[in-house]
């Protein structure tokens, strides 16, 4: 059996990128425009919009898509961009993707359903129906550790037959259930937790969906293109070298949310204030999540 690097239909160091919201906490759509076309420009391919980075439980329909409007314009057509659309109503989400298309995303993110802990027949009932709905490719978002329900391997497996279903936003901490779908499956796999980055993309994953580019979208991309360079000592280097980074922002107790706001607000970027239930981080947390940022671009 002869395994291949993935193909990245979407590019291979992607942002999932916050939602800025104004100081009185309304969306900031000149601030998403001004981050969006940062990021861009520090080398991300590509963007995730709407998506648990992006406050999705508590952004409105209408700011979803006036979001995705608002980034088109600033990054224009070349650019990937990948709305989150997943809820826990089958009918909602469908709404969502069709809503995404018009807005001018690429392709929808869709997570488990959550919270009603359906079976595994009834998620591959639900991407089905969320694939029919529009023309958008449909990633699948696999974060059982937020929604109580996984989708299994062999779920997975079944819905790569679907023609729109091409690939899988990895945040389930298997490494044995992904590598038995890389190895079966031709779906582009991005890793969605930025510890795992480097690892998943050496055994075949398309890339990343990263957190922690919100902030160092460069040192994110240099991982993945020194590994595409066989320079894999300087790909370790690097990722290991993010590692402090990484997990002050995404393994402190904090949603990513959070810290990757209150750095960015540091950094003097737009960001903005955190929708409740969210709460913003604490002084010291900031100050040490700068610290962080700090050691990572000075090293």
């Amino acid at each position: 059996m002869t395994i291949t690097q993935a193909p990245s239909p979407f590019g291979r160091a992607l942002c999932a990128m916050i939602t800025p919201f104004t100081a009185e906490g309304a969306l900031n759509r000149a601030g998403a425009q001004e981050l969006a076309a940062h990021l861009v420009a520090e080398g991300c391919e590509g963007l995730v919009l709407n998506g648990t980075t992006g406050e999705s439980p508590t952004t409105t329909d209408a700011e979803k898509a006036e979001l995705i409007t608002a980034v088109r314009e600033a990054v224009g057509p070349r650019i990937p961009l990948i709305a989150g659309i997943g809820t826990a109503d089958t009918r909602h989400t469908t709404e969502l993707a069709l809503a995404a298309e018009k807005a001018g995303a690429d392709a929808v993110l869709v997570v488990a359903p959550y919270y009603s802990r359906p079976p595994q027949e009834a998620v591959a009932a639900h991407f089905r129906a969320v694939a029919d709905a529009s023309g958008l490719p449909v990633l699948l978002y696999d974060i059982p550790g937020r929604t109580g329900t996984r989708i299994d391997p062999e779920t997975i497996l079944r819905l790569a037959g679907h023609p729109r279903i091409v690939g899988v936003k990895d945040c389930s901490y298997d490494l044995l259930g992904t590598q038995k779908v890389l190895a079966r499956a031709e779906l582009a796999y991005y890793a969605g937790c930025d510890e795992h980055n480097l690892a998943l993309y050496a055994i075949g994953a398309a890339g990343c969906i990263s957190t922690v580019a919100n902030a160092a979208p460069r040192h994110i991309r240099a991982v993945l293109d020194a590994f595409d360079a066989a320079d894999t000592a300087r790909a370790r280097q690097l990722q290991l070298r993010a590692t402090p980074l990484i997990e002050s922002m995404m393994a402190a107790g904090l949603p990513g949310t959070v810290t990757a706001k209150a750095l960015l607000s540091r950094l003097g970027l737009p960001a903005g204030p955190v929708r409740a239930p969210l709460l913003p981080a604490a002084p010291g947390t900031t100050a040490e999540l700068h610290a962080r940022f700090e050691e990572l671009t000075e090293s």
